[in-house]
């Protein structure tokens, strides 16, 4: 094979430094055509960006104030458009340069490309300080100033307790419903919900019509018009009113209504409440839906709410074999908590049922929770026979259409009274005065009015955390963090645990000993929590926050 020489390489000495370079147009090397042209020329080296604390948003020229994470390509973009000689070059790659997040700056390094002369393009790399300057928004000027809400929307529900509402805190901050909220101020009987604009109070009230069973009504206020441009200035209200019928209250149905409703039991639970409510007849198991319209059309109140559940002690079990989903049909024998117990007196607020001569008697009832109770447990239902209900409904049923008892769940009584910490925490909304950001760490806004009902609160506040541990469906619909230096059970660890240097004894029980857990006590796992999200915010003090997606 013959060889074939490569074409020679004429080269040709700088005008400026005399190096040996390929011959170009401006005969430079590029060390000399960079110190005669400078392509970054009118391209700023330093510049600012806005930033609200309040609702960590930065401002998009002119007027937009956009969400972004810090080292996104949002907030890139946003850097990129604040430089006005950019788009006289090619840019061909920009990136974020690690900075200290107190130190309120923000490192861009770009490298661009532009052609200096004919057919010589140079590129070069240089970097771009941006400054972040505290602000506040709009809308954050107006939660500032008071009264300055353009749409109100009023949640109430004529309950006794809380609990409806501390789900509803939850399901909001699950869903991120509550971004666009200005402010959230406690009343009498439910939450008010202030917002800026009035597509956002609209959007409250699709939301609350998805998850609970409502109706609203609207209103507005005319503020000032102009009549030569033909404007006008509203507020506007929306009052929405939660359906009063709450998850385990006793409900009687009307006699004609239940007909209607495939001719169900009018004696019923309540089971689950979403966008309608389902109501389970224990006795055949049979249930039916109730929506709001079909609620609002004919009401009827509840009988008994939890607050009036009374503990008994399972005697026996044995199933009928009928099942329908997770409830089981069986008839069971139950008794007053403690009714056999050989002397002690009876607990603080227990009831002297001996002077009506319940104390040691045993009832015969049907349950829907025979594949969960077991000889030896306790559970928790509503001692009819005991009970006198002022209700026109429940007066019309035939007698032997009413059990002495219905029970309505199981409890954990050895538990509970060890009164052990929880390893898990719940976020809250953070709109009150002195808090910063969307969400915070504390009790939440239920709750916060304080008088001689707070101890009341707080009751319903340790109920509703009892039925997240015990319902895992419910559980399921909202967010549950780790709490800190608190170590979680997993699978491997259920059980109680034995002291580090305790001795082997023999396993016959002490009559003063305490009592045993339960052993198929509801414990959350590990991999149902959440991790926190407090450092991932740009304030100073390092507040609380969580990110959108919460």
């Amino acid at each position: 094979m013959e060889f074939v020489p490569a074409p020679a390489v004429h080269r040709v000495l700088c005008a400026d430094c005399g190096t040996p370079i390929v011959p170009n147009s401006a005969n430079l090397c590029v060390a000399c055509l960079r110190n005669t042209v400078d392509i970054t020329e009118g391209i700023p080296k330093q510049a600012s960006v806005s930033f609200c604390r309040n609702c960590e948003r930065f401002l998009a020229p002119p007027q937009a104030w956009v969400l972004a994470r810090p080292e996104s390509s949002e907030l890139l973009a946003l850097c990129l458009k604040k430089l006005k000689g950019l788009p006289k070059v090619r840019l061909t790659e920009a990136h974020f340069i690690w900075t200290e997040p107190h130190s309120k700056r923000l490192r861009v390094s770009l490298t661009i490309q532009k052609e200096v002369l004919t057919n010589t393009i140079l590129e070069q790399t240089f970097e771009i300080e941006y400054l972040v300057q505290h602000g506040q928004c709009p809308d954050c000027a107006k939660l500032a100033a008071k009264n300055t809400w353009k749409a109100l929307v009023q949640v109430r529900q004529k309950v006794s307790h809380k609990r409806t509402f501390l789900f509803l805190e939850q399901l909001i901050l699950k869903h991120g419903a509550q971004k666009d909220t200005i402010s959230v101020k406690e009343v009498k009987d439910g939450l008010d919900f202030f917002y800026s604009q009035r597509s956002h109070a609209l959007k409250m009230v699709e939301f609350l019509t998805g998850v609970v069973p409502v109706r609203s009504k609207s209103s507005e206020q005319l503020l000032s018009s102009d009549t030569h441009t033909n404007t006008a200035n509203f507020k506007y209200t929306y009052s929405v009113e939660i359906m009063p019928i709450c998850k385990d209250d006793l409900v009687c149905i009307p006699p004609k209504q239940a007909r209607q409703l495939g001719n169900i039991s009018p004696l019923t639970l309540c089971t689950r409440v979403g966008s309608s409510i389902q109501l389970l007849d224990p006795a055949t198991l049979q249930t039916c839906e109730i929506t709001s319209t079909i609620y609002w059309r004919n009401t009827f109140d509840t009988l008994a709410t939890v607050t009036d559940l009374v503990e008994f002690t399972v005697l026996d079990v044995e199933a009928d074999g009928r099942s329908r989903g997770k409830f089981v049909l069986a008839d069971v024998q139950v008794a007053l908590a403690g009714a056999f117990r050989s002397g002690g007196g009876q607990e603080e607020n227990s009831m002297d049922y001996e002077s009506v001569g319940y104390t040691n008697q045993i009832f015969h009832t049907r349950t829907h929770l025979g594949g969960i109770l077991q000889p030896g447990d306790t559970a928790l239902g509503y001692f009819l026979t005991n009970s006198n209900y002022n209700s026109d409904d429940f007066a019309l049923l035939p007698s032997d259409r009413i059990p002495d008892i219905m029970l309505v769940k199981k409890t954990y009584p050895n538990r509970r009274k060890k009164n052990k910490s929880r390893g898990w925490k719940l976020r809250s909304i953070g709109k009150e005065a002195g808090e910063e950001g969307e969400t915070g760490g504390s009790r939440g806004v239920v709750g916060r009015m304080g008088g001689r009902d707070q101890k009341k609160v707080e009751e319903d506040y340790e109920l509703f955390l009892r039925d997240l541990e015990e319902d895992p469906e419910m559980r399921s619909a909202v967010n549950l963090y780790k709490a800190g230096d608190v170590d979680m059970k997993t699978e491997a660890k259920k059980g109680p645990k034995k002291a580090q240097f305790a001795m082997d004894v023999d396993d016959t029980p002490h009559q003063e000993t305490e009592e045993e857990d339960e052993v198929d006590f509801p414990e959350i796992q590990l991999d149902e929590l959440l991790e926190g999200f407090d450092e991932m915010t740009l304030g100073d003090d390092g507040g609380e926050g969580l990110p959108e997606s919460t």
